[in-house]
């Protein structure tokens, strides 16, 4: 992962299973808990919204994976590579999951956060989501525990919205 990596270098993709090598060793990397290779595969078979963000010269950045429903989209994995944090990666994905709601009609994005990532559910709060619950024991946890998730939701339609552009 290279630390000059800025929005403005970095291409969204759609996420294929070629490009899973990638997105299965940064999840790995990051979480003590990770997806699988399986829910990865699921996700793209299934037609969900799967993209990675690259940099142009192809290195991973970050990835997302997002479910539509009932009129709303479920973002279902966000992630930035360590070494490209604090540089709008998250708000560029987001914001073109705003835009992907609008054009489907889909009235609101959801997510999950574990209730013990405060720098995650800080980001989320600047971009406009707001904590609407709790889900008990969501997450699994060290020592076979669980860790509440706190649900956040985005009213994609809002007028003000439009800051994330």
């Amino acid at each position: 992962m290279s630390a000059r990596i800025d929005p403005t270098a970095a291409v969204l993709r759609a996420m294929t299973v070629a490009s899973l090598d990638g997105v299965i060793e940064l999840e790995n990397a990051i979480y003590p808990f990770p997806w699988t290779r399986g829910n990865f595969v699921d996700s793209i078979v299934a037609g969900y919204t799967a993209w990675t963000l690259n940099h142009v010269d192809g290195d991973l950045v970050g990835y997302c994976i997002a479910m539509s429903g009932v009129g709303e989209m479920h973002l279902l994995n966000i992630t930035i590579a360590p070494a490209a944090r604090r540089r709008g990666h998250a708000r560029r994905i987001v914001t073109e999951l705003v835009r992907v709601c609008r054009s489907r009609r889909e009235s609101r994005l959801w997510l999950e956060v574990r209730e013990s990532n405060d720098e995650a559910r800080e980001v989320y709060r600047r971009l406009g989501f707001a904590a609407v619950g709790r889900r008990k024991g969501y997450y699994p946890a060290p020592a076979g525990r669980r860790e509440d998730a706190i649900v956040m939701s985005l009213d994609v339609m809002r007028d003000d919205i439009d800051a994330l552009d």
